[in-house]
């Protein structure tokens, strides 16, 4: 059974320049696909995307600024923190028409 997501309509014209920059860039749609179904570290994004580690952790944090990525964190045994993350999104559906630009977000709800 395929169940369909309502997505949320994007208004505000910044944001909506904001996404578009976010989409054009390759890291940032690398890391929000592999983040879609695990949640992962910044050392394995940088691996599995083939992003340097720097680069990952600032894509992390435009991302989450911008709301479209989840950080929960922990503490391991040894002490030390760690942060994982995950897409908040499934979907973006941009559509340009003449004067208009529509942008749709769809959410992840996967656990």
């Amino acid at each position: 059974m395929q169940v369909l997501l309502q997505g949320k309509q994007i208004q505000e014209e910044t944001t909506k320049d904001v996404l578009l920059e976010i989409l054009a860039d390759k890291y940032s749609r690398a890391i929000l696909e592999s983040t879609m179904d695990l949640p992962k570290s910044a050392i394995e994004l940088s691996a599995d995307c083939k992003i340097p580690i720097s680069t990952a952790y600032r894509r992390v944090q435009e991302l989450h600024d911008q709301k479209l990525l989840g950080i929960s964190g922990s503490i391991n045994d040894d002490g030390k923190k760690y942060f994982l993350y995950k897409s908040k999104v499934k979907s973006i559906t941009v559509c340009f028409n003449r004067n208009s630009l529509d942008i749709e977000i769809v959410p992840n709800t996967t656990q």
